[in-house]
C-alpha cells in the first residue's frame, strides 16, 4: 500500500520518497513508492503528471492499493531515494474542477431535483450526468446561481476521515462506494461527500463556475461545465471571438446576434432571388434546344443551374444528357424523363469509364464530376448510347 501524502496535504507539489518496487503499466515503465504525492485516476478525476528522478511521469494509476508512477524513460533502481515533483498547474486545475463537480453537484440536487449519477473531469470536457431527464432552463440557472454564490461566500473545504460515529451524524449527498476508512469532503456546511480525490481549500479558489451545454444522454441529462483556469481561458476564447464579430459587423459584442440574424435574412432573401433568376436562365436555355428528343447538351453553367435545366426537360418530357465543361472536366447531370428507356446510372459508368469520374446513380437520375475534357459531348454520348438519338 502506497501511503497517500495528498491526504495529508492536497497543495504539497515536491516530496522525496524510496522505490519499493518496479511495474509496467500498457507497455511503459513504471515505479512504485513507498508514498507519494500524486494522485492515481480515480473517482472521475485523472492522474496526476510532473517527474521522477528526472524522468517524466505521463500518468499515476493504482494498482490493487499500490499508486503506479507511469514513466517516460527508466525506472529508477528499486531502493532509490527519488524526488518526485508535480506538474503544478495540472494538478490545481484538476482540484478546482473537481470542487467544482461537488458543488455543482450539491447545487443541482437542490434546485434542480436531479442526482449525480457519475461524473468525468476529462482532459477535454467536464461532465456531470443526472439521473433526471428534462430538467428545465431555468433550474440549470438556479443551480449554476446558487454555485456561484457560494463560490462568493468563500467556504472553507474540509477533506477528513471521521470516525464511525461522526459519520453517521453526517447528511451525506450520496452513500459511500466503500465500507472502511471513508473520508469525506466538506464544503462549508453546504455539502458533505464521501470522496478520496484532491480538493481546493475555499470555495473562492474556483473563481466560477460556468454551465456550457445541457444535453439528453441515456434517459438523464448531461451536465458539461467549466470553471478556474480552464473556464477562464475558455471563455476569454469566446469574449475575443466575440469581439472579433463585433469589430467585423462594426456593432457592439451585445449587438452581434441582432448583426447576425440581419446576415442570415439577407443571405436567405439573396438565395430565393438566385433560386429565381437560375429557374428563369434555365427556361431561357431550354427555350434554344429544339428538338422532342433527348437533349444532349454542354452547357456553362454551375451545378445547381444544370439540375434546374434537366429538371425542366424532365417535366416536357426530355431525356437531359448534360455537361457543365471545364478545363480540366466538367460536372454531369443525368435525368430520365418518363416512359423513356434510358438508364442513366448505366450510361455514366460508361462515360465514367471513358472521360475519367466519380459520381453514381440510378436509372433514373445520376450525377458526377470528370476529371478529364471532353470535346465533343453529343459525339460522346451518341458512341456510347447511340438509342438516346441526339436531337438538340
Amino acid at each position: 500500500m502506497t501511503r497517500r501524502l495528498y491526504h495529508d496535504d492536497a497543495y504539497l507539489r515536491r516530496f522525496e520518497a524510496e522505490v519499493v518496487a518496479l511495474a509496467s503499466w500498457k507497455g511503459k515503465p513504471a515505479a512504485i513508492l513507498d508514498h507519494t504525492a500524486f494522485y492515481p485516476e480515480a473517482g472521475g478525476q485523472l492522474g496526476d503528471r510532473g517527474t521522477l528522478a528526472g524522468a517524466t511521469v505521463i500518468d499515476t494509476q493504482e494498482l490493487d492499493g499500490a499508486i503506479v508512477h507511469v514513466l517516460d524513460g527508466e525506472a529508477p533502481a528499486i531502493g532509490t531515494i527519488v524526488t518526485g515533483e508535480l506538474d503544478w498547474a495540472r494538478r490545481r486545475q484538476h482540484m478546482a474542477q473537481h470542487t467544482a463537480q461537488h458543488l455543482l453537484s450539491g447545487t443541482l440536487l437542490e434546485r434542480a431535483t436531479a442526482p449525480t449519477v457519475s461524473a468525468r473531469l476529462g482532459e477535454s470536457s467536464l461532465t456531470i450526468d443526472l439521473t433526471r431527464d428534462r430538467i428545465p432552463d431555468a433550474e440549470v440557472a438556479a443551480a449554476e446561481d446558487l454555485a456561484n454564490d457560494l463560490i462568493d461566500d468563500d467556504l472553507a473545504i474540509r477533506a477528513w476521515f471521521p470516525s464511525a460515529d461522526e459519520l453517521a451524524q453526517l447528511d451525506l449527498r450520496r452513500d459511500p462506494k466503500v465500507d472502511a476508512n471513508i473520508r469525506v469532503v466538506a464544503i462549508g456546511d453546504y455539502d458533505f461527500s464521501p470522496c478520496g480525490g484532491t480538493h481546493c481549500a475555499r470555495t473562492s479558489q474556483l473563481a466560477a463556475i460556468r454551465i456550457t451545454n445541457t444535453e439528453r444522454y441515456k434517459g438523464m441529462t448531461r451536465v458539461t461545465f467549466t470553471t478556474a483556469r480552464r473556464g477562464r481561458g475558455e471563455l476569454f476564447t469566446r469574449d475575443q471571438v466575440l469581439r472579433g464579430l463585433a469589430s467585423t459587423f462594426s456593432c457592439g459584442p451585445a449587438e452581434v446576434p441582432a448583426a447576425v440574424d440581419k446576415l442570415r435574412r439577407d443571405a436567405e432573401a439573396a438565395g430565393t432571388e438566385i433560386a429565381n433568376l437560375r429557374s428563369r436562365l434555365a427556361t431561357a436555355i431550354i427555350a434554344q434546344l429544339t428538338g422532342t428528343g433527348a437533349a444532349i447538351v454542354a452547357v456553362p453553367a454551375d451545378a445547381e443551374l444544370l439540375r434546374s435545366v434537366a429538371a425542366k426537360l424532365v417535366a416536357s418530357g426530355r431525356d437531359a444528357i448534360l455537361c457543365a465543361p471545364e478545363p480540366e472536366g466538367g460536372h454531369v447531370v443525368l435525368f430520365r424523363a418518363a416512359g423513356s428507356q434510358l438508364d442513366c446510372g448505366a450510361l455514366w459508368k460508361q462515360i465514367a469509364a471513358r472521360a475519367g469520374g466519380r459520381g453514381g446513380g440510378k436509372p433514373d437520375r445520376a450525377e458526377g464530376r470528370l476529371t478529364m475534357p471532353v470535346a465533343d459531348w453529343p459525339a460522346l454520348i451518341d458512341e456510347l448510347w447511340p438509342s438516346t438519338q441526339p436531337s438538340a
